[in-house]
């Protein structure tokens, strides 16, 4: 029991170790990137940081930004924690946003205690309808959720194109047609926080589900499930539990959240449909959820590192005078280095289990 203790710790050493030298090898390549093209290392970097916490303005943006890709990085966690590849974090959060408008035009009128639940269960339910697809295509045809959920990607993202773009949900100014849906009205609007007009109450959001996430994992009979699903699959179904099932529970919690990043971004920043303020959400959940380890607030981080980066961009840009396309590289760069230091995490675990 004592070697057992021993190796635990230290194994959780040498993470910590691994993960802070991919954070500063990320950043020396991105210095020497930024370098390459010209640029004033150390003016861009203070350029992105002043952009992304140097005002309450800022912080307001980053925490904002930060929202959606917390939300999708926890729908990631979820479901690859039990080794479940779903790469349907895209469309559900299409199917959320969508569920959501439907929800609006449905309960418009109601009061904000009864309103803004509604709603969002409606995004939730949208989201989860989706996931429902890809775990039944699972469970009883044997499909790999890797295609169904990048299919079903695609149908939920044509589906709002439809809606938008000659369907019911399109808006229309005399004889022009747009690609995005009406305004909502006021009383839709997520409540602003701290008399901020960028800062929404859905920024709290993301950490009481991280809460829960974190609690799930580690304490209830779920998280057992979820990790024993992960580690070894027959082992969990010789003890009884139905596999069929607890995929199908998995790939709902996972569409539900992903979901909800969909839904809050309608009520809190757009305020209305538009498929470019959505695109991508998904995917890059899918990155942060990686970096953060797939551990509940290591997402949290993960996901405020990147909302910072999204704030801090455009600062970026015009007073470092660096291409626009720099920060989707970085975030490449640090992905790849956090990837090369689980990697070494998991070599150290072995080697110390052999002494």
């Amino acid at each position: 029991m004592i070697l057992f203790e021993r190796r635990t710790e230290t194994s959780r050493t040498w993470t910590t170790i691994s993960f802070a030298v991919a954070i500063l090898a990320g950043l020396a390549a991105t210095a020497v990137l930024l370098a390459s093209t010209g640029a004033d290392v150390l003016q861009v970097f203070g350029a992105l940081v002043k952009g992304a916490v140097g005002s309450p303005k800022a912080l307001a943006t980053t925490l904002v930004k930060a929202t959606p890709l917390i939300l999708t990085g926890l729908a990631t966690v979820v479901a690859f924690r039990a080794q479940i590849w779903s790469i349907g974090q895209e469309g559900q959060v299409f199917a959320g946003a969508m569920g959501g408008y439907l929800g609006a035009q449905l309960l418009a009128g109601l009061p904000a205690l009864l309103f803004f639940p509604g709603v969002l269960a409606f995004g939730i339910a949208g989201g989860m309808a989706v996931a429902w697809l890809s775990a039944l295509l699972r469970n009883r045809f044997g499909v790999n959720e890797i295609i169904s959920t990048v299919m079903l990607n695609y149908m939920a993202v044509y589906l709002l194109s439809w809606l938008l773009q000659g369907g019911p949900w399109g808006e229309t100014g005399g004889t022009i047609s747009y690609h995005q849906s009406p305004m909502l009205p006021d009383a839709a609007f997520l409540p602003a926080l701290m008399g901020s007009s960028r800062l929404h109450a859905g920024v709290l959001l993301p950490f009481l589900v991280a809460a829960i996430c974190a609690l799930v994992m580690a304490r209830t009979p779920l998280g057992f499930e979820i990790r024993g699903l992960g580690y070894n699959p027959e082992a969990l179904r010789h003890k009884g539990v139905n596999i069929g099932r607890t995929v199908t529970l998995i790939m709902l919690s996972s569409g539900a959240l992903a979901a909800l990043a969909g839904a809050i971004e309608l009520f809190g920043v757009t305020h209305r449909l538009r498929a470019d303020n959505l695109i991508g959400l998904g995917y890059a959940g899918i990155i942060v959820g990686m970096i953060g380890g797939l551990s509940a607030w290591g997402t949290v981080l993960a996901g405020l590192f990147f909302g910072a980066l999204a704030s801090g961009a455009v600062y970026m840009r015009v007073l470092g005078d660096v291409p626009a396309a720099l920060v989707p590289a970085i975030q490449g760069i640090t992905l790849f280095f956090f990837l090369c230091a689980g990697v070494l995490a998991r070599y150290r675990i072995v080697r110390v289990v052999v002494q």
